[in-house]
């Protein structure tokens, strides 16, 4: 059911108040209008003069990169990738650097890769280095190390990277700007509010991509999903608009407001559902996945059936259900080969094992 835009009213309030932002644009709207980075820096200014700091997350260097080194199309090769990145992450910052500073305004390069934000110590080491540039009054501006990091390119994309900074920076919204006017409906009509991503959103996600970036609605909606388990509001809306953001954050009733979960992750486990990749699979019987599911124990290694992969403690771990449904994500107490052995047994003073505890486990 479609709810009417009345129901994010609270939430949209908050939008009004948010302190900290983060905006992610695609290349799409970069690639097809050229005013693009002119509208969203006059945008950023206003949104600075109210008092709130922003970090931009941008695509384009790919798109580029392509035009710069004479490629027809988008590169599908890795090496190709890799060059039309490099060559267009320079034009992308020129483009930027001009337009921020027809508003006196700073922007900061800083590219990272999902290595960074999955390592403990480099991701507080990017939230420090963010926080310095805020505090500077400059605009940091995000992207993919895309000319380095192979399975960015492959398999990542800046919505996703949009959605792990979120959190990482402790921001009140995150705007995904796009080419279309938020998420639609079944009929093709724009859905103001979302409340439940998992039951009103993801069942009207339409899998198609844009020709120039990699991510589509799909991915905005994961996005979406979450950043609002972390704790933050999110907006998709259109990024031809010229007064989207000043709109947005004036708490009016703008492209689709997905409103932040009323219970969140804590920072640690939303980087472990979130960030981490998990290295093997832990099927649990049907006892154990009841107890899991519906009364928050850990993950013992009497009830569980079988082991797949091969990690070591502390590595993120998928826990399944005898049917082998993800029931979350948790960090390995031991490593493969122990769960192996101890699979369905208890240890010798009658003790339960724990391979997963319930405090580094994230259950969907």
């Amino acid at each position: 059911m479609t709810r009417s835009s009345t129901d994010g009213g609270g939430a949209r309030s908050a939008v009004r108040k948010a302190r900290r932002v983060v905006v992610k644009v695609g290349s799409s709207t970069l690639s097809r209008d050229p005013g693009a980075y002119d509208r969203l820096a006059s945008s950023i200014r206003a949104l600075t003069d109210a008092g709130r700091q922003v970090v931009l997350v941008s695509s384009g260097a790919i798109a580029l990169g392509t035009k710069k080194l004479g490629y027809r199309s988008r590169p599908r090769e890795m090496a190709r990738l890799q060059a039309a990145a490099a060559a267009g992450q320079s034009l992308l910052m020129r483009a930027y650097e001009e337009a921020f500073a027809r508003e006196d305004l700073a922007v900061a390069q800083v590219l990272l890769t999902h290595a960074d934000l999955a390592d403990r110590v480099r991701a507080n080491n990017a939230r420090e280095a963010l926080s310095a540039l805020l505090d500077a009054g400059a605009i940091p501006v995000l992207n993919e190390n895309d000319s380095v990091a192979v399975e960015e390119i492959k398999f990542g994309d800046n919505d996703e990277l949009s959605a792990m900074v979120t959190p990482l920076v402790s921001a009140d919204v995150l705007v995904l700007l796009s080419d279309v006017e938020g998420l639609l409906d079944a009929r093709g009509e724009r859905v103001p509010v979302v409340i439940d991503v998992a039951a009103e959103a993801i069942p009207l996600v339409r899998t198609k991509k844009s020709e120039v970036g990699t991510g589509g609605m799909a991915s905005k909606i994961e996005a979406a999903r979450r950043a609002t388990l972390g704790g933050a509001h999110v907006v998709i809306a259109d990024a031809r608009r010229d007064d989207v953001l000043a709109r947005i954050f004036a708490g009016h009733d703008e492209g689709t407001l997905f409103v932040a979960a009323a219970r969140r992750l804590s920072a640690k486990k939303h980087w472990i559902a979130f960030t981490l990749r998990p290295r093997g699979d832990v099927w649990l019987d049907a006892g154990a996945a009841a107890a899991v599911r519906t009364k928050g124990k850990s993950v013992l290694a009497v009830g569980v059936a079988g082991v797949r992969g091969d990690f070591r403690a502390g590595d993120s771990v998928r826990v399944l259900g005898p049917d082998g449904v993800e029931l979350g994500r948790g960090l390995a107490r031991c490593s493969s080969a122990f769960a192996v052995v101890t699979a369905g047994k208890k240890d010798e003073s009658d003790e339960h094992t724990v391979l997963v505890h319930r405090d580094e486990l994230v259950v969907w």
